[in-house]
């Protein structure tokens, strides 16, 4: 069992950062792919960003590459999201993922094995 506890969420004007954290903690979460999806009211929740444990691996959605990056801090087994030059458009609950995986590019294909409860980033204009 893997439990994810997100935080870092508000209000924020356009143009503005916003760094999104999640603790994670559970059996062998070394094994996990850790990752970030978001759903804005009445769309589908897509993927952000995944990262994993070791190593230097990490995966994005295109849209969102060259504005958010992730990273994570393992002696707290926390993930970070940073996100920069917010736009309204990314107003959305954001989730923390686990997924039992090899490498972070599996996070955006596939179910997901643990879900946050969702931490949400409103951008205003």
């Amino acid at each position: 069992q893997v439990q994810l506890v997100e935080s870092g969420g508000g209000l924020v004007q356009a143009g503005d950062s916003l760094r999104l954290s999640c603790a994670a903690s559970g059996r062998f979460i070394s094994n996990y792919a850790m990752g970030w999806f978001r759903q804005a009211p009445g769309k589908e929740r897509e993927f952000v960003a995944a990262i994993k444990w070791s190593g230097a691996s990490t995966s994005y959605a295109d849209s969102m590459k060259d504005r958010f990056t992730i990273s994570r801090d393992n002696a707290k087994n926390t993930v970070y999201l940073q996100m920069n030059t917010l736009k309204p458009e990314d107003t959305a609950v954001y989730y923390c993922a686990a997924k039992f995986a090899s490498t972070a590019q599996a996070m955006g294909v596939g179910p997901v094995n643990y879900w946050g409860q969702g931490t949400q980033v409103t951008v205003s204009s």
